[in-house]
This record gives C-alpha cells, structure tokens and sequence, in this order.
C-alpha cells in the first residue's frame, strides 16, 4: 500500500512522495542568457515518466506557469488525459514568462494576474481545476501576498482550485500568509538532509501546513551520479550556470564542499540498503510527518528509483540519528 500523507488543513491526501516536474518543461532563459531550466528533453520519456510515477503510486505532480514558459504543464496535461482523476496537480503562479521564446519576463503579484495565470494553466493542463494554487514569488514582501489571500478564496468558492500555498522559504512570511486565509494548506520551501528549515517546519506545525519539499536531493547532488560524472552540466542547464541561490553547484561542477559533506553521510544514509537517493528521501519522511518531498524525474528509471522510497519508508530511526550526528555542526540538531 502506497504510504500517504495529508495537505495541511485541506485534507487533500497524497502519496508521501510527489514528483517535481520542474525538469520536465525544457529549455528556459532568463535575463542575460540565465537558464532557469534543465536542459533540452525528450517530451515522449517525460509522459512515460509520469505515467510510471501513477503506476508506482504517485498522486501529487507539481509544476509551474513558469516551467519551460508553461511546456512543462502542457506535457503534464498530456500525460494525465484519461487518468487526471488518479492525480492531485499543484501549479504555481507569480512569474511571467513568454511562450514563444522561452523567455523569463518578470514577476506578477497582482490579484488579477493570479486569475489570469489559473486560466492559462487550466487550458495548458487540459483540466477544470487545479488541486493546489501556489504564489511562485519566494522574497515577495508579506503585505504583497496577503493582498492575493481573498483573490484566493474566491477561487476556492469557484470550484477552480481546492487549496492554495506560498513557495518561500522565509517562515515569518508563511505564518503570516497561513494564518490569513483558511484554504491554505502548503508551504514549498528548499529542504533537505544538507539544507534543514527547522523554523519552517515549525510554522507548518503551528499552522496545519504540509511541507512540500522543493530541492529536496539537492538539484542531484544527493543522487550521488555527479560526482562519479565530472563533466560540466550544459550552458542551458540551470546547473551549469549556477545564480547565486543554487549552492551545490559551482561552474556546472558540484561544488567541492557539499560534495565533502554527502560523502560524509552517505555510509548512513544508505546503512539499510538505499541507494543514496532513496536514503535522502528516506530523511525527509523521518525529519517531519508533514514533510511531502518533490524529486524532479526526468526518465523512467530516476521514477523507479525516487518512488521506491514510498515502499521503503522513512530512514529508521539509528540512520536519522547518525546524519543528524555527522552534520551536528552544519545546523542545530534536529526535533520532530
């Protein structure tokens, strides 16, 4: 039976571990030739991806307007036709980005383009409502995304989504948007075994939100296959490229540090048998019951080998303790 986990006060059930379909949408630039996506990709492996995730028990499937310049729902959309009742679809909404060119343009966080951009999903998705509805603008000030909250809602009441949520990784900001408006139920936020939130955990705690964890193997540092495959990621490769956000990688390499720091908690992580991936996921759903992690998958294999976790469950309990041992000096330690 496929382990499950709840979407904060919407009640919404999902499989423990969703997939992240940020990959999936090809190609995107941002201002001066930044890419922001993941390279070229095979659009038919993208829907046999997915179609292996619904079979391993997979229901939540997060995308973005932005992915791709919306590519990346529109292969989603294909690959639910017929089976979008087996599927709780998350977007997101906030950034600007222009089809044709594949093109970053800017962010939105006005009220009307939320509606604007739910409608431009729902017809690249080929559905009538999406299940969860996320404000895409992770340093937007708080004043800003409470003005959405009874746009929000209204949407709600309409039918065209059922929840809503924040992609942020500032915990004041999230309490403040949870605590305003009833339909919230998520905060998307960077989490991993390298990259702990305890603050944003304990807001979700305090507030009934599910923790849907975005990086969660560390753009795949955490897969343990860039280390064993040196080459440069590519000049279209987010990775290859790194903003100033993106940590793990450093002229497309991984960078040296993290690098050191997987090592070291790879013996533990993996003690039970995991490959290294399933051993990062395997931390989340230990760190924290309402923890839903979103590993992107690219091909039918890397779906094979992120949802076996749902089988194999949460890291047991002497594994947690030993990452938690091992890192003591990256961050304070741990408390579910």
């Amino acid at each position: 039976m496929t382990m499950t986990r709840t979407l904060g006060r919407s009640g919404i059930e999902v499989s423990a571990i969703g997939m992240g379909c940020w990959a999936i949408g090809g190609p995107l630039w941002g201002d001066g030739g930044q890419p922001f996506g993941w390279g070229e990709v095979d659009d038919d492996e993208s829907v046999r991806t997915i179609h292996r995730a619904l079979d391993l028990g997979v229901t939540l499937f997060d995308t973005a307007s932005n992915y791709g310049a919306g590519h990346s729902e529109r292969v989603l959309g294909r690959a639910l036709a017929g089976r979008r009742d087996q599927a709780v679809i998350a977007t997101k909404f906030g950034n600007r980005a222009d089809e044709a060119t594949r093109a970053w343009t800017g962010t939105d966080a006005s009220p009307a383009y939320a509606v604007a951009s739910l409608h431009e999903s729902l017809r690249r998705l080929g559905t009538d409502h999406v299940d969860l509805y996320q404000l895409h603008i992770n340093d937007l000030p708080a004043a800003a995304a409470l003005d959405l909250v009874d746009t929000l809602e209204g949407l709600v009441d309409q039918g065209s989504i059922r929840a809503y949520g924040w992609s942020t990784d500032n915990p004041s900001s999230a309490r403040a948007f949870a605590a305003a408006g009833p339909h919230c139920a998520t905060v998307q936020h960077d989490e991993s075994v390298l990259s702990d939130n305890a603050a944003m955990l304990a807001v979700c705690a305090e507030l009934d939100q599910a923790s849907l964890n975005r990086g969660p193997l560390a753009m795949g540092l955490l897969t343990g296959r860039y280390q064993e495959s040196p080459a440069a990621r590519g000049a279209d490769d987010v990775r290859g490229r790194a903003p100033q956000w993106l940590v793990w990688f450093t002229d497309g390499r991984p960078t040296p540090q993290w690098v050191a720091r997987v090592a070291q908690v790879r013996e533990a992580l993996t003690a039970d048998g995991r490959t290294l991936a399933q051993g990062a996921l395997g931390w989340l759903l230990a760190r924290s019951e309402r923890a839903v992690p979103i590993p992107g998958c690219r091909t039918v294999a890397q779906a094979e080998e992120n949802f076996a976790t749902l089988a194999l469950g949460p890291l047991p309990a002497d594994a947690f303790a030993e990452v938690e041992r091992l890192l003591a000096d990256l961050r304070p330690a741990a408390v579910n």
